[in-house]
């Protein structure tokens, strides 16, 4: 069976990288977490002090540790998906705090840096069968993609996911900060300069705002299976 490329992209906090690791895990394909590489920049920019007190990025000098930054996956027998490492030390967890989520949006619109991580995305689906998502993967990484979902929800519901997954995690957490988070996130995503969050013309909308998770993955596997029939269908015998 001819195998393809699955763009999934939306808000922040939509239930986007839960949706895609669960398609990728039943279809045998190779999951990427975009999301993760940009929150891993962030990660190391906080820690060796590449924001100033304002809050704002020293953009220079990020630029010349950019070479510094190694950005890998490995598969997790126990949980059945990838984790994220930076540099060789595993940091899901930590990649996943308020403070990451408070300043990722500024370094994912740095253009240098999407540049060089959509440069390694491109090269993660040359062999296809793979499911990636993000903010420009239909858009900007994959044009061509054969499935393009778009997500949303509104920011209260996606507020309140965050809220309950920081709970589960152990991690401190306030709804109304973390709803001023996503509603900072959203302006910054859909007016950046540099591969703004925008729905490709292609894409089947899916506003999750009342879906179970179960109900997701049946939509989602649906649209997969129309995609591959029609992608079949229209191959040269």
């Amino acid at each position: 069976m001819k195998k393809i490329t699955i763009a999934i992209d939306g808000y922040s906090s939509c239930g986007k990288s839960t949706m895609a690791k669960d398609l990728a895990k039943e279809i045998g394909y190779v999951y990427v977490d975009t999301g993760a590489m940009y929150r891993s920049v962030t990660l190391y920019a906080l820690r060796n002090k590449l924001f100033d007190a304002e809050g704002n990025v020293k953009v220079d000098e990020l630029e010349k540790k950019m070479p510094e930054i190694h950005i890998s996956f490995k598969f997790n027998e126990a949980t059945g998906r990838p984790d994220c490492y930076l540099n060789g030390e595993l940091v899901e967890k930590e990649i996943r705090s308020l403070e990451v989520s408070s300043h990722v949006s500024p370094i994912a619109a740095i253009p240098f840096v999407r540049e060089a991580l959509v440069a390694q995305q491109k090269k993660m689906g040359e062999d296809k069968g793979i499911v990636m998502d993000g903010r420009d993967i239909g858009t900007t990484v994959f044009p061509d993609a054969e499935l393009k979902i778009f997500v949303t929800a509104s920011s209260q519901v996606r507020a309140q996911r965050r809220y309950d997954e920081l709970q589960e995690k152990g991690m401190p957490a306030d709804f109304e900060d973390i709803l001023k988070n996503v509603e900072e996130r959203d302006y910054i995503d859909t007016h950046r300069e540099t591969s703004p969050l925008r729905q490709a013309e292609d894409a089947i909308v899916l506003d999750n705002s009342q879906l179970t998770i179960p109900q997701q993955k049946a939509w989602l596997m649906e649209q997969y299976q129309k995609a591959i029939k029609a992608c079949n269908y229209s191959a040269p015998l």
